[in-house]
């Protein structure tokens, strides 16, 4: 587990012992963006994070990032999933 989900690609992902899952959280996608499963997602912490929510896997290890349920600054999220 980590805040980070750079930890992801800098530690985790090449760490000696097979780290099956990370759940990390931090990037909220910025509290915008635009999803359509299947079709496009992007946010501006694209532009910051390569992974920024949602499943990803390299190597058979998986890292989770939640979108998180809290706010900075702008109480709202727009078009952004609950987690």
């Amino acid at each position: 587990m980590s805040h980070d989900p750079s930890h992801f690609d800098e530690q985790a992902k090449n760490f000696s012992q097979f780290i099956h899952l990370m759940l990390s959280g931090f990037t909220h996608g910025m509290q915008f963006g635009i999803e359509i499963p299947g079709v496009i997602k992007w946010s501006p912490a694209s532009l910051l994070y390569p992974k920024w929510a949602g499943l990803y896997e390299e190597l058979g290890r998986y890292l989770h990032i939640n979108r998180g349920v809290g706010f900075l600054v702008f109480p709202e999220k727009v078009g952004i999933w609950p987690p």
